[in-house]
């Protein structure tokens, strides 16, 4: 029988190393991590990056996990075309609203964040894509429960991890909140991940109305909210604005 193909070998280590660290890796980091010469790392990367697997940050010349590696482990959409439908539009948002924005979609009872588009500002920021979140303490995944993109029963008896002293870990207000983001159209999270951190989500349809994917926004709780922490409802038009165009796209009717 063949043995193992080396080059197979490594690079799978690339992506297993670039996958367990939530910063880019540049290239000398990687070779040095793997002890592999920095020519051959080269090549390998160039070529994963290539088949979009990996990609490579313009102004840093460092690398991250690629966009091809996200739809793998999705079913019944591929992620790049949920991407891909929202990269102009999710732009736009962050630049109207001036917050980092993010597209999230089920996978194995999280949210996978498949497109970051960072706050258009100078601060430091870490890009998310690959990021896995809970769905019952961020905005992206209480629209995913609330539609019925994933279950809630597996979540909840897998028991609801308090992030924060805000968290909704009682079955039935969770429940009450998902019935509330049913009729207003779209989900928030205050401080419900991350003290002092807010976000706003709204629903991505596809064909015949499925929910596929959500998109918000999230900002520090003074940004995104009024004095009584309250979303502010200018953000939120944004928001549902950006989710109807990228419905459109997607062949979602009457969105």
């Amino acid at each position: 029988m063949a043995g193992p193909v080396q080059s197979i070998e490594r690079a799978a280590a690339i992506l297993r190393l670039l996958a367990s660290g939530p910063r880019r890796l540049g290239l000398g980091e990687v070779a040095a991590s793997l002890g592999l010469a920095k020519g051959t790392t080269h090549g390998i990367l160039r070529t994963l990056q290539n088949l979009d697997f990996v990609e490579q940050d313009p102004a840093t010349g460092k690398y991250q996990l690629g966009a091809a590696l996200l739809h793998l482990g999705t079913s019944y959409l591929d992620v790049n075309e949920l991407r891909s439908r929202s990269i102009n539009w999710a732009d736009a948002l962050a630049a109207r609203s001036g917050e980092a924005v993010r597209l999230g979609a089920p996978l194995e009872g999280q949210v996978l964040i498949v497109h970051h588009v960072f706050r258009p500002d100078d601060t430091l920021q870490t890009l998310d894509v690959g990021a896995l979140l809970p769905l019952h303490a961020s905005s992206l995944g209480k629209v995913l429960l609330a539609f019925g993109s994933v279950p809630l029963e597996p979540a909840v008896e897998a028991g609801l991890e308090a992030y924060t002293r805000h968290t909704l870990v009682a079955p039935e207000r969770l429940t009450q909140a998902l019935t509330e983001v049913r009729e207003l159209g779209w989900a928030a999270e205050v401080q419900e991940m991350i003290t002092d951190e807010a976000g706003i989500a709204a629903p991505i349809r596809g064909h015949g109305g499925l929910v596929v994917g959500a998109i918000g926004i999230s900002g520090t709780v003074e940004r995104i909210c009024d004095a009584k922490g309250v979303p502010q409802p200018a953000l939120v038009t944004q928001v549902r604005h950006a989710a109807r165009a990228i419905s459109r796209d997607l062949g979602a009717a009457r969105w």
